[in-house]
């Protein structure tokens, strides 16, 4: 079969993502808005099972915005619809992947956070080693995203209060 003009094969990258993290049976993704935690437990996770999205994306070209927080909602859509096709080719690869970019494919799990802890985390990072993703003028924006993430739970998509909860229930279910 021959490649679409605008894909490239990428097995080069899938082969150096399985170096680095654990392949499943199952692939698995994760949706979760800014300042959830997502970074947090992957950089701190004891086995390498989940890959940020953060880092997934860019290293396929499906994000390439210098800023995180554009408004320019038809180019958001875009970019969340070629992360859609990465995330999907990373989980027939057999990886987990956590993160916030999302348009069509069904994530395997949600997380929302109760609406203070997740402004807390916000402003902790805010204010601490600020790497990227939503400060405290981005919170109306994110807890709209919240209900847009929301939504996945009437296709039956379950939902976890936290990012450990939800990622302890995938390496649960892989080891029974």
């Amino acid at each position: 079969m021959k490649t679409p003009v605008v894909f490239s094969d990428g097995s080069d990258i899938y082969a150096r993502l399985r170096k680095e993290y654990i392949t499943h049976k199952e692939g698995r993704f994760i949706l979760a808005s800014s300042g959830t935690g997502k970074t947090h437990y992957v950089k701190n996770q004891k086995d390498a099972h989940w890959v940020d999205g953060d880092y997934f994306w860019p290293l396929t070209n499906a994000d390439l915005l210098p800023d995180e927080w554009v408004y320019d909602f038809s180019l958001v859509d875009e970019v969340n619809k070629r992360c859609d096709v990465m995330t999907q080719q990373a989980k027939k690869q057999g990886l987990w992947i956590i993160g916030s970019s999302n348009n069509w494919l069904q994530p395997d799990a949600i997380v929302i956070l109760d609406e203070e802890t997740q402004k807390q985390y916000i402003l902790d990072r805010q204010d601490g080693d600020y790497d990227g993703g939503a400060t405290e003028k981005d919170f109306s924006a994110v807890q709209r995203h919240n209900t847009f993430i929301k939504t996945w739970t009437e296709k039956g998509v379950p939902q976890f209060s936290s990012i450990e909860e939800a990622a302890q229930h995938f390496i649960d279910l892989e080891s029974n």
